[in-house]
């Protein structure tokens, strides 16, 4: 069979196609984790919740999201002892200590002063104490909750994590929870922890001084609140939820 030269009148050239962004594109999310390790002048050791970590990362990437980890610090970030404890266990901490490489991820996270808000789509925060002392405080993550949200893009924190908003501000200078409905780590909750004179502040009395709508559940049950694009959860058990809760928010 003999073909017809590229220049033949019978040969229909089509123009070149261009392939448009897929509108599955996966959702890129940072997961923002305390480095700090000092429960106060107690001696013990804090850091993260590891369920409060486990959790929300494999609910993500379970939906096909990317995730990226870091940490003040960058590296380890340090788990707290109690929440890695027999009775502390849960399906996705179990998960965690079965998967070498969710395991080696977070041994070598980025640090937070290295990544732009522009490169995610949402961000996490972990709770445990720990980001009460490091996270509340850190300049780059006050930066990089303003800007996110001021870039239309969700913010969600679990637990004690809710203490980064401690300091961002919205355009109009006011606290980014002022107005808004939220909740963490309860004055109640605290007080049956024994740490209430151990903290640096209180949860639910910071965001009600910062004009927030603080609501909450019963000690220990699970309770999220959505309000716009800042998503919180009152306590571990909050996990899971606070990350679907994201999700949707994402679409």
């Amino acid at each position: 069979k003999v073909q017809r030269p590229l220049n033949s009148p019978t040969r229909t050239l089509r123009p070149p196609t261009h392939r448009r962004p897929s509108p599955t594109m996966p959702k890129k999310i940072l997961m923002v984790i305390t480095s700090h390790d000092a429960l106060g002048t107690t001696g013990d050791k804090t850091g993260f919740w590891l369920e409060e970590f486990a959790a929300p990362y494999y609910t993500f990437v379970d939906a096909g999201a990317h995730v990226v980890l870091v940490s003040p610090l960058g590296g380890q970030p340090p788990i707290d002892p109690k929440s890695d404890a027999e009775g502390s266990q849960t399906e996705a901490t179990q998960r965690f200590k079965a998967d070498p490489a969710t395991q080696a991820a977070l041994a070598h996270t980025g640090k937070l002063s290295e990544v732009s808000a522009a490169d995610f789509d949402a961000v996490m925060y972990p709770g445990g104490h720990g980001p009460m002392w490091d996270l509340a405080e850190d300049a780059h993550s006050i930066a990089l909750i303003e800007t996110m949200l001021a870039a239309g893009k969700p913010v969600a924190a679990v637990c004690h994590a809710p203490a980064v908003f401690r300091h961002p501000k919205a355009a109009d200078g006011k606290s980014v929870v002022h107005g808004k409905k939220v909740t963490a780590f309860t004055n109640s909750e605290e007080e049956a922890v024994g740490l209430t004179k151990v903290v640096p502040y209180l949860l639910e009395d910071m965001l009600q001084a910062n004009g927030a709508e603080f609501t909450k559940g019963p000690d220990w049950a699970p309770h999220t609140v959505t309000d716009g694009l800042v998503i919180t959860g009152q306590n571990p058990g909050s996990s899971e939820a606070v990350a679907h809760a994201l999700l949707k928010v994402l679409g």
